[in-house]
Protein backbone atom coordinates (compact mmCIF):
# COMPACT_ATOMS: atom_id res chain seq x y z
CA UNK A 1 0.00 0.00 0.00
CA UNK A 2 1.46 3.60 -1.09
CA UNK A 3 1.94 5.91 1.56
CA UNK A 4 0.61 9.74 1.91
CA UNK A 5 4.15 11.06 1.33
CA UNK A 6 4.61 9.50 -1.90
CA UNK A 7 1.48 11.91 -3.27
CA UNK A 8 4.49 14.53 -4.81
CA UNK A 9 6.63 12.11 -6.04
CA UNK A 10 3.66 10.67 -8.32
CA UNK A 11 2.49 13.90 -9.14
CA UNK A 12 5.93 15.28 -10.45
CA UNK A 13 6.43 11.52 -12.10
CA UNK A 14 2.73 11.93 -14.32
CA UNK A 15 3.80 15.96 -14.78
CA UNK A 16 7.27 14.92 -16.03
CA UNK A 17 5.97 11.81 -18.27
CA UNK A 18 3.19 14.30 -19.67
CA UNK A 19 6.53 16.71 -20.53
CA UNK A 20 8.22 14.39 -22.79
CA UNK A 21 5.14 13.26 -24.23
CA UNK A 22 3.01 16.61 -25.20
CA UNK A 23 4.70 19.50 -27.24
CA UNK A 24 2.90 22.27 -24.98
CA UNK A 25 4.39 21.09 -22.44
CA UNK A 26 7.84 20.95 -22.82
CA UNK A 27 8.24 24.49 -21.84
CA UNK A 28 7.51 24.04 -18.08
CA UNK A 29 10.70 23.77 -16.63
CA UNK A 30 11.19 21.75 -12.98
CA UNK A 31 10.39 25.51 -11.37
CA UNK A 32 7.21 25.60 -12.96
CA UNK A 33 5.91 22.43 -12.06
CA UNK A 34 6.88 22.75 -8.37
CA UNK A 35 4.60 25.91 -8.35
CA UNK A 36 1.63 23.82 -10.04
CA UNK A 37 2.28 21.28 -7.11
CA UNK A 38 2.00 24.27 -4.23
CA UNK A 39 -0.64 25.97 -5.61
CA UNK A 40 -2.69 22.44 -5.87
CA UNK A 41 -2.03 21.60 -2.28
CA UNK A 42 -3.16 25.04 -1.16
CA UNK A 43 -6.63 24.47 -3.14
CA UNK A 44 -7.19 21.00 -2.07
CA UNK A 45 -5.94 21.59 1.71
CA UNK A 46 -5.13 18.81 3.87
CA UNK A 47 -5.47 15.86 0.78
CA UNK A 48 -1.77 16.91 -0.20
CA UNK A 49 -0.28 17.80 3.28
CA UNK A 50 1.56 15.05 4.46
CA UNK A 51 1.69 14.40 8.30
CA UNK A 52 3.50 12.31 10.39
CA UNK A 53 2.72 10.78 14.11
CA UNK A 54 5.99 10.96 16.69
CA UNK A 55 4.81 9.17 19.97
CA UNK A 56 6.80 8.96 22.86
CA UNK A 57 6.80 10.02 26.75
CA UNK A 58 9.04 12.73 26.52
CA UNK A 59 9.87 13.12 30.29
CA UNK A 60 11.13 14.94 29.11
CA UNK A 61 11.64 16.18 25.62
CA UNK A 62 15.52 16.03 25.00
CA UNK A 63 17.46 17.31 22.24
CA UNK A 64 17.62 13.92 20.88
CA UNK A 65 13.57 14.22 20.28
CA UNK A 66 13.97 18.30 18.97
CA UNK A 67 16.76 16.92 16.47
CA UNK A 68 14.53 13.78 15.14
CA UNK A 69 11.39 16.14 14.82
CA UNK A 70 13.16 18.66 12.86
CA UNK A 71 14.98 16.58 10.51
CA UNK A 72 11.16 14.54 10.53
CA UNK A 73 10.04 18.58 9.02
CA UNK A 74 12.34 17.96 6.45
CA UNK A 75 10.52 14.76 5.08
CA UNK A 76 6.66 15.95 6.30
CA UNK A 77 4.96 18.72 6.17
CA UNK A 78 3.81 18.15 9.60
CA UNK A 79 4.69 16.32 12.79
CA UNK A 80 1.87 15.97 15.11
CA UNK A 81 4.10 14.98 18.86
CA UNK A 82 1.93 12.49 20.71
CA UNK A 83 2.82 12.69 24.22
CA UNK A 84 1.76 9.53 26.40
CA UNK A 85 0.60 9.53 29.98
CA UNK A 86 2.86 5.77 31.06
CA UNK A 87 2.55 5.60 34.23
CA UNK A 88 4.02 2.84 34.75
CA UNK A 89 7.36 4.86 34.05
CA UNK A 90 6.29 6.82 36.91
CA UNK A 91 7.37 10.15 34.94
CA UNK A 92 8.38 13.20 36.96
CA UNK A 93 6.23 16.00 35.12
CA UNK A 94 2.64 15.92 34.38
CA UNK A 95 1.60 15.27 30.86
CA UNK A 96 0.34 18.61 31.19
CA UNK A 97 3.57 20.26 31.98
CA UNK A 98 5.34 18.04 29.51
CA UNK A 99 2.97 19.03 26.29
CA UNK A 100 3.35 22.76 27.78
CA UNK A 101 7.53 21.95 27.67
CA UNK A 102 7.25 20.83 23.73
CA UNK A 103 5.13 23.72 22.77
CA UNK A 104 7.73 25.95 24.19
CA UNK A 105 10.46 23.92 22.92
CA UNK A 106 9.02 24.50 19.02
CA UNK A 107 7.28 28.23 19.75
CA UNK A 108 7.08 29.71 16.34
CA UNK A 109 6.64 26.74 14.40
CA UNK A 110 3.45 26.06 13.37
CA UNK A 111 4.38 22.82 11.44
CA UNK A 112 4.27 21.01 14.94
CA UNK A 113 1.37 19.91 16.92
CA UNK A 114 1.20 18.24 20.34
CA UNK A 115 -1.29 16.03 21.38
CA UNK A 116 -2.23 13.89 24.10
CA UNK A 117 -1.37 9.73 23.03
CA UNK A 118 -4.75 8.58 24.19
CA UNK A 119 -4.77 4.52 25.60
CA UNK A 120 -5.11 2.05 23.24
CA UNK A 121 -3.19 0.80 19.98
CA UNK A 122 -0.91 3.07 18.07
CA UNK A 123 -2.10 2.45 14.85
CA UNK A 124 -5.75 2.90 15.95
CA UNK A 125 -4.75 6.79 17.13
CA UNK A 126 -2.89 7.05 14.22
CA UNK A 127 -5.41 6.29 12.23
CA UNK A 128 -8.06 8.23 14.01
CA UNK A 129 -5.97 11.44 13.70
CA UNK A 130 -5.80 10.80 9.79
CA UNK A 131 -1.82 9.79 9.81
CA UNK A 132 -0.33 6.60 8.47
CA UNK A 133 3.22 7.61 9.44
CA UNK A 134 4.72 7.00 12.24
CA UNK A 135 8.33 8.61 13.29
CA UNK A 136 10.67 7.26 15.41
CA UNK A 137 14.13 7.42 16.16
CA UNK A 138 17.39 4.95 17.02
CA UNK A 139 19.79 5.27 19.41
CA UNK A 140 21.58 2.35 19.20
CA UNK A 141 20.77 -1.55 18.47
CA UNK A 142 19.09 -2.11 21.60
CA UNK A 143 16.40 0.37 20.35
CA UNK A 144 16.25 -1.14 16.86
CA UNK A 145 15.32 -4.86 18.10
CA UNK A 146 12.62 -3.26 20.62
CA UNK A 147 11.63 -0.55 17.40
CA UNK A 148 11.75 -3.43 14.99
CA UNK A 149 9.57 -5.63 17.08
CA UNK A 150 7.08 -2.78 17.70
CA UNK A 151 6.55 -1.76 14.07
CA UNK A 152 6.24 -5.23 12.86
CA UNK A 153 3.32 -6.04 15.50
CA UNK A 154 1.70 -2.58 14.41
CA UNK A 155 2.12 -3.94 10.75
CA UNK A 156 0.38 -6.71 11.48
CA UNK A 157 -2.01 -5.38 13.45
CA UNK A 158 -3.15 -2.36 9.87
CA UNK A 159 -1.23 -2.61 7.08
CA UNK A 160 -2.55 1.41 7.20
CA UNK A 161 0.31 2.66 9.11
CA UNK A 162 3.76 2.50 7.99
CA UNK A 163 7.34 3.27 10.30
CA UNK A 164 9.85 6.06 9.25
CA UNK A 165 13.22 5.52 11.22
CA UNK A 166 15.89 8.35 11.31
CA UNK A 167 19.01 7.90 13.20
CA UNK A 168 20.03 10.29 16.19
CA UNK A 169 22.39 12.50 15.29
CA UNK A 170 26.05 11.40 17.09
CA UNK A 171 25.85 14.63 19.50
CA UNK A 172 22.85 13.30 20.74
CA UNK A 173 22.82 9.33 20.69
CA UNK A 174 23.31 8.79 24.30
CA UNK A 175 21.07 11.44 24.95
CA UNK A 176 18.05 9.73 26.82
CA UNK A 177 15.04 11.30 29.14
CA UNK A 178 15.98 8.96 32.02
CA UNK A 179 19.70 10.04 32.20
CA UNK A 180 18.59 13.84 31.82
CA UNK A 181 16.37 13.27 34.93
CA UNK A 182 19.36 11.48 36.61
CA UNK A 183 21.59 14.28 35.77
CA UNK A 184 19.43 17.25 37.10
CA UNK A 185 18.64 15.01 40.67
CA UNK A 186 21.71 14.89 41.36
CA UNK A 187 22.12 18.75 40.60
CA UNK A 188 24.38 18.28 37.34
CA UNK A 189 24.15 20.53 34.17
CA UNK A 190 21.94 19.48 31.50
CA UNK A 191 21.74 22.82 29.73
CA UNK A 192 22.70 21.29 25.74
CA UNK A 193 21.56 18.44 26.11
CA UNK A 194 17.17 19.61 26.56
CA UNK A 195 16.00 22.67 25.12
CA UNK A 196 16.37 26.06 27.24
CA UNK A 197 12.53 25.93 28.82
CA UNK A 198 13.46 22.15 29.34
CA UNK A 199 16.04 23.17 31.58
CA UNK A 200 14.74 26.01 33.37
CA UNK A 201 11.86 23.65 34.67
CA UNK A 202 14.14 20.79 35.61
CA UNK A 203 16.28 23.09 38.25
CA UNK A 204 13.09 24.40 39.44
CA UNK A 205 11.71 20.90 39.85
CA UNK A 206 14.66 19.66 41.68
CA UNK A 207 15.30 22.60 43.55
CA UNK A 208 11.96 21.78 45.29
CA UNK A 209 12.86 18.51 45.91
CA UNK A 210 15.94 19.34 47.88
CA UNK A 211 14.68 22.73 49.79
Amino acid sequence: MMTHHLNNVCIFTKIFYARSKIPTLKRLTTSSIQSIISNFKKENGDFMRTKALYPGTFDPITCGHVDIIKRGLMMFDEIVVAVARNIRKNPIFSIDERIEMIKQSFEGESRVSVVTLEDGLLVDFAISQGIHTVLRGLRAMSDFEYEFQMASMNRRLSDRVDYVFLMTSEENFFVSSSLIREVAINKGQVEGFVPAPVAIRLREKFKKNHS
